[in-house]
């Protein structure tokens, strides 16, 4: 019987296994990867401490953490069963394992939509990119394509307008989908042009991406855009399907929390990171927000509730 279960590798599972295990909490970690999100991202800029880090070296860094903490077990797998009997949870791994618990915190974070076409996978980390807020410094004095017109892909350009020379904002309908003040925002800068009607046809690159090709949908031609890098904007699926029969799901399939303890709508359930409904989808947030999950876990079972 564990006191607690930690689902997910990524900043948010690893800050929530530090802490547990400085709290001397009996507690197993359970993921089948570490490092999140952050493997896709080419070079960080936002990791408090330091400067700039590889993404694939913050997850190293990451793991690395994890396992130097005594107290704490880890399993390399993927929760595929959640179920609670007699005031016990109960959980199963994909690989056939059985743990019963306490309590949960959920930070099995989410999966970048992508655009599926020819290409992409293959400039990931190479002008391919899903988080302006991480990458746009390395694209200044460069011009890049933002796709999808939703909040996320207006904030892209409104962060990489700081560095790019030129933006474009593709969107494969004939409106935007964002808010209007915020799209009101993105037209004052003159550096960014908007292209509507604009379906994604390839990524073009040799060992960098060098452009992108797309069909105009209204007249049928196809085009490119010359760019250097490629952010793809087109939302998220938190990897919420493990509790989507126990806890409160908004539109998003994000997972509600309670803000100041990342409580679901489960008894003894807990979630932190990109699968909640925070509105900001960043690693020092996510991290932040499992360490005070965490803090508020160790209360709950310290005070017998």
């Amino acid at each position: 019987m564990y006191e607690l279960v930690i689902i997910g590798g990524g900043p948010a599972g690893v800050s929530a296994g530090i802490y547990a295990a400085r709290k001397k909490i009996k507690v197993i970690l359970v993921a089948d990867s570490f490092g999140g999100q952050s493997t896709v991202s080419g070079n960080i800029h936002n990791w408090i401490g330091t400067k700039v880090i590889p993404g694939w070296e913050l997850a190293k860094n990451l793991e690395e953490h994890l396992r130097s903490q005594e107290g704490i077990e880890i399993l390399e797998d993927k929760v595929s069963e959640i179920s609670k009997k007699n005031g016990e949870f109960l959980l199963k791994t994909i690989s056939g394992k059985e743990i019963t618990a306490k309590t949960i915190l959920v930070c099995a974070g989410g999966k970048h939509r992508h655009l599926n076409v020819p290409g992409e996978d293959k400039f990931i980390g190479k002008g391919v990119a899903f988080c302006a807020t991480c990458d746009a410094p390395l694209f200044k004095g460069k011009d890049v394509a933002v796709i999808g017109s939703g909040n996320a892909g207006l904030e892209a350009v409104i962060d990489l307008s700081a560095y790019a020379s030129k933006i474009y904002l593709l969107e494969c309908d004939n409106e935007v989908k964002g808010d209007p003040a915020t799209y009101d925002e993105v037209l004052k800068n003159s550096k960014t042009e908007v292209i509507f009607n604009a379906k994604i046809k390839e990524i073009l690159g040799d060992n960098f991406v060098t452009g992108l090709k797309y069909e105009d949908k209204k007249s049928g031609e196809e085009k490119e855009l010359a760019v250097s890098g490629v952010f793809v904007e087109i939302g998220m699926t938190p990897n919420s399907e493990i509790v989507r029969d126990l806890v409160n799901l908004n539109e998003r399939r994000e997972i509600i929390v309670d803000y100041s303890t990342g409580k679901t709508s489960f008894p003894g359930i807990w979630a932190a990171g990109d699968i909640t409904d925070s509105h900001y989808k960043q690693n020092t947030i996510a991290a932040g927000d499992a360490a005070r999950a965490v803090l508020d876990i160790y209360s709950h079972l310290r005070e017998g509730k």
